[in-house]
């Protein structure tokens, strides 16, 4: 039985539309309510050790089976996670106190969730992990079915409380027309993933699961993340008519990015991954504006070798050829992305404490590896490559990271400005740099005081709150001051209308999912640098982040709202 008609609101976060049945991923067993208290701790250890091999099994088939490498790594960390000691540790301690076997796991989980959630970071962004590892267990104790995508046979819009890591990665554009989710945010995995993907997304979408039954046929519009539950013949028309308009002002999107009256602005490609680089490339786009090198680290017993990285850092710069510059991110990980080999010691708050280029600086033997690892890569294809570190707050990190990149013969060397201090402080910071790339994403939270992940906050975290913008501005306004070069890699740069405020404030390029160049390309050459200046302006000067969106719409071309 289908559902009466109904428009949900979410947040948009990959544009294009879409209509087609649903397919709900499947909700997690929950604890049996019946189970008895645990009697005879050695045999329910034994039934845990089963069951977990068999989940971490599951998980490591496939990843074996996943088609590209960050599919594989999503997936190995997942399996990484479920084999977790602590994890285990405490599930063993609960049986020992008496717990029944799914008891156990749901509270160890609950325990360990909030930690991880109450550490902030990327040990917040593992919650998801830990919840889809509770929830593999407790259906393998029990004997039912793991929850999550079910297998898709037909094209279908998936519908979900959340994605884990784990059934995100497995998702492919040519089967999934769009997803909807009742949580999460903008900047979210599943957020960002759909965006690389081209999959239209509309996430925090209220009350999306109590409104939408299994028979339903849905509409969604990824750019506004407006969700039509029973859509009529006319909708579905209009939605059509939508996707055409957007498909016309796309048209003849190509080239050098820049605005109509011939202000350059370069457009790059966000990557984390070898097959990232040769997906991107084939994209009408200059180069890579950000290279999250850390896959190569997450989820290991021990560091990549100098051989290991070379050869991927060699792949990606072939990838691009000579004409496109990349910008690789050194190691971005510290006490709030765990690694085994860092010997890092607990931390009450690590998204405040030793990440970035402090863990860098704390352990040379990984940077140096690194930096000695890119030098070869450089040398091997003459490829044209930026060099930049994370989490960088002072003048004196930036000039210690310069020196140690500049030693190794490293051409171009950067920083992220990511925390409020360096966007402050850019003049002098860029003084001892070569340029440097705006994390939008890290910036807002650093400046709202808002975890990212928090969905519940993400009216705080839009890069529209006129506090962001005037960091981003004093980020440019060194770079002005400096005659240095000053772009963005977080996901601001990906939405066309904000892609003009930035090019009016002064950055010189934007890096987002390569899906997205040609609407930013398309949103530049609508309007003349003045007109971008303008809209900076009116943002800045906006009271609330609603009234700068809304004061930039009202300078815009109308055709702008098609790419949207």
């Amino acid at each position: 039985m289908t559902s009466e008609h109904k428009v949900l609101h979410g947040i948009g976060v990959c544009a294009g539309t879409a209509s087609g049945p649903v397919a709900f991923v499947a909700e997690a067993p929950g604890v049996d309510e019946a189970e008895p208290k645990c009697t005879d701790v050695d045999a329910a250890v034994a039934k845990l050790d089963e069951a977990r091999d068999a989940v971490v099994a599951q998980l490591k088939t496939r990843a074996d089976k996943a088609t590209d490498e960050k599919s594989k790594g999503v997936l190995g960390a997942t399996a990484q996670m479920a084999a977790d000691k602590g994890l285990y540790k405490n599930i063993v301690k609960r049986l020992k106190a008496g717990d029944g076997m799914t008891h156990a796991v749901a509270g160890a989980a609950s325990d360990y969730a909030a930690k991880l959630a109450k550490l902030g970071g990327y040990f917040a962004e593992r919650v998801t992990d830990v919840n889809d590892v509770r929830d593999r267990l407790i259906a393998q104790l029990r004997g039912l079915p793991a929850p999550g995508v079910p297998d898709i046979t037909t094209p279908v819009i998936v519908v979900a409380r959340d994605l884990a890591p784990a059934e995100t990665a497995t998702l492919h554009p040519g089967s999934v027309l769009g997803i909807i989710t009742q949580e999460g945010g903008p900047t979210s995995h599943t957020a960002i993933l759909a965006a690389q993907l081209g999959i239209p997304c509309s996430v925090k979408t209220k009350g999306a699961l109590d409104a939408i039954a299994p028979d339903d046929t849905v509409a969604l519009d990824g750019g506004v993340g407006e969700v039509i539950v029973s859509p009529t013949d006319e909708e579905v028309s209009q939605l059509k008519d939508r996707a055409e308009r957007r498909a016309r002002a796309l048209a003849g999107s190509s080239g050098q990015g820049s605005t109509r009256d011939g202000h350059r602005v370069a457009l790059l490609a966000n990557i984390g991954t070898v097959d990232d680089a040769l997906n991107a490339a084939k994209f009408d786009l200059e180069g890579s504006g950000l290279f999250r090198s850390e896959f190569l680290f997450l989820g290991r017993d021990e560091a990549p070798t100098v051989e290991e990285q070379t050869d991927t850092y060699t792949k990606v710069l072939n990838a691009f050829g000579k004409d496109r510059h990349v910008v690789v991110r050194t190691l971005d990980a510290g006490a709030d992305k765990p690694l085994k080999f860092a010997n890092q010691e607990h931390e009450d708050n690590p998204a405040l404490g030793v990440r970035g280029l402090r863990l860098g600086m704390r352990r040379v033997d990984l940077l140096d590896t690194q930096l000695q690892a890119l030098a070869n890569a450089y040398k091997a294809t003459g490829g044209d490559l930026w060099v930049m570190a994370p989490m960088v707050s002072t003048v004196d990190e930036a000039e210690w990271f310069a020196n140690k990149a500049r030693s190794y013969g490293l051409p171009k060397v950067g920083v992220m400005v990511e925390v409020p201090a360096a966007a402050i402080r850019s003049a002098q910071i860029l003084s001892v740099v070569d340029f440097c790339s705006i994390g939008t994403n890290d910036l807002s939270q650093y400046t709202m005081a808002a975890d990212r992940l928090n969905g519940e906050l993400a009216n705080l975290l839009t890069p529209w709150q006129p506090a962001v913008l005037h960091m981003i501005k004093a980020a440019c306004d060194g770079g002005a001051a400096t005659g240095k070069h000053v772009g963005v890699c977080g996901e601001a740069g990906g939405d066309p209308l904000m892609a003009l405020v930035l090019a009016g404030l002064g950055v010189q390029s934007l890096s987002m999912a390569p899906t997205k160049v040609n609407a930013v390309r398309a949103a530049l050459r609508l309007h003349d640098f003045s007109t971008c200046q303008q809209m900076a302006a009116y943002a800045l000067d906006a009271r609330t982040a609603e009234d700068a969106r809304k004061a930039v719409i009202a300078l815009a071309d109308p055709t702008l709202l098609d790419l949207l």
